[in-house]
């Protein structure tokens, strides 16, 4: 019975729970339905708001497109307007212009047409004109007895007189205008320049002096002079030992071979042991130290000048420069000069120093091999110079530092050429033997004798100056300047000398009477 209850309170409990989850299901379903119809309703109410608000959007886009649309068509047709207003007055101006052709075209035709007229006209003129000429000729002929061809010449050759007595008037009057202007400033920056040089004298120097004590005469003599006849053979000099107290001298021609022997000779005094065999060591050592000597030389002159950056092979040959000699001047003093020169003109006018001192080294060096290898030493020198990667400007100075070799192409170039001369022409730079000497007076005089009208020629202040005398009736004052400067130039074609050679030409006339 219990039992019977108990499931029947269970199946009643799970019916009347079955039941209550129903009704409350049923409610939340019908809750469910109403809250989804009231979203359902606020959606669709938003959305028509979205709708009309985005028909509103649209439609004043379109207002706004439709707007711009009629701005753009209306400039368009504005801009079509004006085109159009152009085209007709470009046509209007070509019409205008083929009109204005046209009548030109008829001009030129009428002008061309009345030159052609003028022409026929003038051709028959000249063939009268011709006719007339010849006539005229043949009655000049008959009353003159001379030919068209004497009477040309006739008149050439007084035209000739002519345009040359002009020319020497102009020429001097050229000459006096450029000598006020210019000779003033050259003096003064040659002077400059030539101050910052006091430069030794040339010297004939053919022996060197070594100081040697007495007692050691002898031993550099040896038993029957074999010491200083091995001395002799292996430097290529000539030992004179004489009365002369602690003096030995060193004779030779050639400076490079007096400098080795010397060196050598003061090593042996140095040492005392004078033995042939101890003499051909010491000299055989000096030969091969005198390399490294004449290099120090070399950099010595080149720091003492300035310049750097020199190729040691040049280094070498610079110092070389010290045993060759021009006329006298020593080849390595001349360099310096030349360089410390062209610096301090190049300083003055404002031209490249650094090039023109480089230059002044560099422009002689050929000297240093001139006597082993052919050629001229400006040659040489740009060769040199070339093949140790000089510019082509400092090959143009090396080369037209002579006058007439080739000509300046810069104006450092014509600084080298100005320092060249001056150390060359200072007085006591040079000198010449009396032979040359006598040479060049003799050919200086002959050349200024050989020109028409030259009555005598003097060769005075050791040939610096030459005097040439003129027949007065047969130069005037004006040709005097064109004479003058002829013998210049032929001078300077045909001889070679030193430094520089003035010309002074007088014309002079002379009236005498008596008095009876």
């Amino acid at each position: 019975m219990n039992l019977v209850l108990i499931l029947v309170a269970i199946i009643t409990g799970i019916i009347i729970g079955y039941f209550v989850r129903y009704i409350q299901g049923r409610s939340s379903i019908n809750s469910a339905e109403a809250q989804a119809q009231k979203i359902i309703q606020e959606a669709k109410k938003s959305a028509d708001e979205q709708i009309q608000k985005s028909k509103q959007e649209i439609k004043q886009l379109i207002e706004k497109e439709r707007a711009e649309f009629e701005r753009s068509t209306r400039e368009q047709r504005q801009e079509l307007s004006a085109w159009e207003k152009r085209n007709r007055y470009k046509e209007e101006n070509l019409d205008k212009k083929y009109e204005i052709l046209d009548r030109k075209e008829k001009e030129v035709y009428d002008r061309e047409r009345s030159l052609k007229n003028e022409l026929l006209k003038i051709e028959e003129e000249r063939k009268l004109l011709h006719q007339q000429q010849e006539k005229q000729r043949q009655i000049l002929e008959k009353i003159s007895g001379l030919t068209q061809e004497e009477a040309k010449k006739i008149l050439l050759q007084s035209l000739e007189e002519e345009v040359k007595q002009e020319y020497a008037v102009k020429l001097k009057k050229q000459e006096d205008e450029f000598k006020e202007t210019v000779e003033k400033k050259a003096k003064d920056t040659l002077v400059i320049a030539m101050q910052r040089v006091a430069s030794e004298v040339a010297t004939d120097n053919t022996t060197t002096i070594v100081t040697i004590p007495d007692e050691l005469k002898g031993r550099i003599i040896g038993r029957e002079g074999r010491n200083v006849r091995t001395f002799e053979q292996l430097t290529g000099v000539d030992i004179i030992i004489d009365d002369t107290p602690e003096n030995l001298i060193i004779s030779s021609f050639d400076p490079v071979r007096r400098e080795i022997a010397k060196i050598a000779m003061e090593k042996l005094i140095q040492d005392s042991r004078i033995h042939p065999a101890r003499i051909e060591e010491v000299i055989n050592k000096t030969k091969s130290e005198f390399e490294d000597y004449i290099k120090k030389i070399g950099e010595d002159t080149a720091l003492e000048i300035g310049v750097v950056g020199l190729n040691s092979e040049i280094l070498k040959l610079l110092g070389k420069l010290k045993f060759r000699t021009s006329y006298g001047q020593n080849q390595l003093q001349h360099t310096k000069e030349v360089a410390i020169i062209a610096g301090s003109i190049a300083a003055e006018i404002g031209a490249d120093i650094n090039f023109c001192k480089r230059a002044g080294i560099l422009h002689d060096i050929g000297k240093a091999i001139s006597h082993e290898v052919e050629g001229m030493h400006h040659e040489l020198s740009a060769e040199i110079a070339k093949k140790y990667g000089e510019s082509e400007k400092m090959l143009n100075a090396i080369l037209s530092h002579h006058e007439g070799v080739t000509q300046p192409a810069s104006v450092e170039a014509f600084i080298l050429a100005a320092a060249d001369a001056i150390s060359a022409s200072r007085p006591g730079a040079r000198r010449d033997s009396v032979e040359q000497y006598i040479k060049r007076i003799e050919k200086v005089e002959k050349i200024a004798k050989s020109f028409r009208g030259v009555q005598n020629a003097y060769a005075i202040y050791a040939g610096r100056e030459l005097r040439v005398m003129v027949e007065p009736t047969e130069i005037n004052d004006a040709q005097l300047t064109v004479i003058t400067r002829d013998i210049s130039k032929k001078i300077e074609k045909e001889l070679e000398y030193p430094g520089q050679i003035k010309i002074v030409a007088i014309r002079e006339t002379r009236v005498e009477d008596f008095a009876k």
